[in-house]
Parts: structure tokens; sequence; C-alpha cells
């Protein structure tokens, strides 16, 4: 991933397609993506209508500076090709694909989207896509899966069919997922994209999900799917980096620089040696700092 040109996607806010009071308002809590949904929080009668809300949304002037994400039905479902022509006509940024278990689903619901691009003008490939996996069959085939496309910007986990599938039950620490995350994360960065965890369903225990969310962050996810507006400002200061990490990055590029202009192949930052991993990270940890700011101890 080029560090000059990261997108911070922290936080993407579920916002469910039938909702119109949330679809009016969701851009003023200022997560990095809003995830317009159109499949499981949606009521089978409410399915027209709600893709009708999502397409105006979509075209809205409120939304026309938030990345925007639209988890779209199946395509073997009775409403998948539909959401497609809605949301990419509308101009989403994001096809987010539910219960990924194949490269061939990728692969399929790519090939409705180039059509749909071409009969409306868009460019061809403009449209870009998230695979969300959700099933054990999917973890094992998360690499296929993260290869599958270029336009995929990342892959995402989806624990609670994941662990209906395992037939177990989330835990507060997690461990039925470490997996599955671990997988994702590795097929992930293997094939250059990004990685994003699950949501925290309960919005009123703030202490759990920040222990989640340290933990998603250590393992390397870039951001993790909100259900709650609430949680969105706690998910950015948990990811911005700390006063001393930064102050720690400048020293390291300042050193970087020095050693550049002194015709040294070798960088040195109190005595010690300063290779390249090292540099690359205080070049992210300074970028962060720049798009999120400093984190709030």
């Amino acid at each position: 991933m080029e560090t000059a040109n990261i997108k911070l996607r922290r936080s993407m806010l579920f916002v469910p397609g039938s909702n119109a009071a949330m679809i009016s308002n969701s851009f003023i809590y200022k997560p990095d993506s809003v995830m317009f949904d159109l499949e499981d929080s949606v009521a089978l009668r409410e399915k027209d209508s709600a893709r009708m809300l999502v397409s105006q949304a979509l075209q809205h002037p409120f939304y026309k500076d938030i990345e925007k994400v639209v988890r779209v039905n199946a395509l073997d479902s009775d409403f998948g090709v539909d959401d497609l022509n809605a949301v990419v006509r509308s101009g989403t940024d994001v096809v987010r694909l539910p219960k990924t278990d194949s490269a061939q689903d990728v692969l399929d619901m790519e090939k409705v989207i180039e059509d749909i691009e071409k009969d409306c003008n868009r460019e061809v490939g403009s449209t870009k896509m998230l695979a969300a996996v959700e099933s054990a069959l999917g973890i094992l085939n998360a690499k296929e899966i993260a290869f599958s496309s270029p336009r995929l910007i990342g892959i995402a986990l989806g624990a609670e069919d994941y662990v209906k599938d395992l037939k177990t039950e989330r835990s507060p620490d997690g461990i039925e997922l470490l997996f599955a995350r671990s997988t994702i994360l590795h097929a992930a960065r293997a094939a250059g994209i990004m990685a994003f965890d699950t949501v925290f369903s309960d919005a009123n225990d703030e202490e759990t999900f920040l222990k989640e969310a340290a933990l998603i962050k250590q393992l390397g996810f870039d951001g993790k799917s909100l259900v709650n507006p609430r949680q969105i400002e706690l998910l950015h200061n948990l990811y911005a980096p700390t006063q001393k990490e930064v102050d720690f990055a400048k020293k390291v590029i300042e050193a970087s620089d020095e050693a550049v202009q002194k015709g040294s192949g070798v960088v040195s930052l109190n005595g010690k040696m300063v290779d390249a991993p090292i540099i690359e990270r205080a070049q992210l940890v300074l970028q962060r700092a720049k798009l999120s700011g400093v984190r709030e101890l």
C-alpha cells in the first residue's frame, strides 16, 4: 500500500436501506464510509422501496464528499440484479457482495456491474467492489477471493453468519473468530487490498467494543463495520497515532533524510540502526496523523 495515497476506511457505518430517517442524516456523523444496506436489514416487502431510497441518497449532494458503499442482495436472489442496476446507475462508489463463498461469486457480479456501466456510460471499472466473507467455505477460499478482481478494495468478515456456519456463537474475547480474522487479513495483505472486521452489535457496551477494536487494530485490520454512530469517534481515536508515536516517526524520517543527504546507506537513530520497514512504518504513522489527528488518551 502506498502511504502517500492511503485512503482511510477505519469506519463503515451500516445504514438500513429502509430507514429513511437514518439515510437522511447519516452523513453528519462523518464515518469514513457509509454502507447502505439492501440485504439482511431490509424486510422482503420493503426491498423495492429501500432500493429507491438508497438510489436517491446516492445522488444527493449531502453525500457527495463521502465514500458510499451499498450492500446488495446476492445475484441468485430475486433482488440482486435490480439492486445492481439501481445503485451502479446512481453512482455508488463501492458494491459490497454479501456471503462471498468463491472467486466465481466476485466474477459473476463483476460481469453484471460491467454490463450496467457500459449501458449507462459509466467508466468501466469505476464501480469498486468489497467482498464480505461469511462462511467456512468463504474463509477457506479467502486467498482466491482476494485476488479475483482488480475492482476489489478489500475483503470483510461477516461474523454472524460465519459463527452460525461453525455451529457456535460469538464470545466476548472472539476466540471463535481468530482463524477467520487471520485468514482474511493474510489474504488481503497478500493481494494488496484492505481488510475489514465485522460489526460489534451492542452499542451500549463501549468497553468491550474498544477491546475488540484494539484487537483487530493490533492484528492489522484497516477498519471495522459499525452499526451505531456513537462507535465512530471511539474507533477513529483508537486508530489515530499517539503523540509519542508521531514524535518518534518524525525522528526516524529526519534520520533517514540526513543519511540520504550524506550519501550514507545506513540510517541510525540514537546509536541504533533503522532499517527500511521502520522507515516505512514511520511514514505511515505521519500519514495517519495528518489524516486523522493525534489520539486523545
